[in-house]
């Protein structure tokens, strides 16, 4: 099955649009500067294999603390708003 059968352009623009405003939608109290991998993953819907291609493409550049990875909540706004 390929990619482009599971999900328009239109789809994933709609997606970009409503995580963006998710994101702005939180007070600034609530928001976090720096999320954890599993919260990223359930942010953006990611598997952990493409959540490390987003790493290893370098689209994404987290810090790693004691094996665990931490991701630039600005970063991920960021990684979204590219067309």
């Amino acid at each position: 099955m390929n990619f482009e059968d599971l999900a328009t352009k239109q789809d994933l623009f709609e997606l970009r649009t409503i995580l963006l405003q998710a994101l702005k939608g939180e007070s600034a109290n609530e928001r976090r500067e720096w999320l954890r991998t599993k919260e990223v993953k359930k942010m953006l819907h990611l598997s952990d294999g493409s959540l490390a291609n987003l790493r290893v493409k370098k689209l994404l550049n987290p810090t790693k603390i004691e094996g665990v990875y931490y991701y630039k909540l600005s970063e991920i706004e960021s990684l979204l708003e590219r067309k």
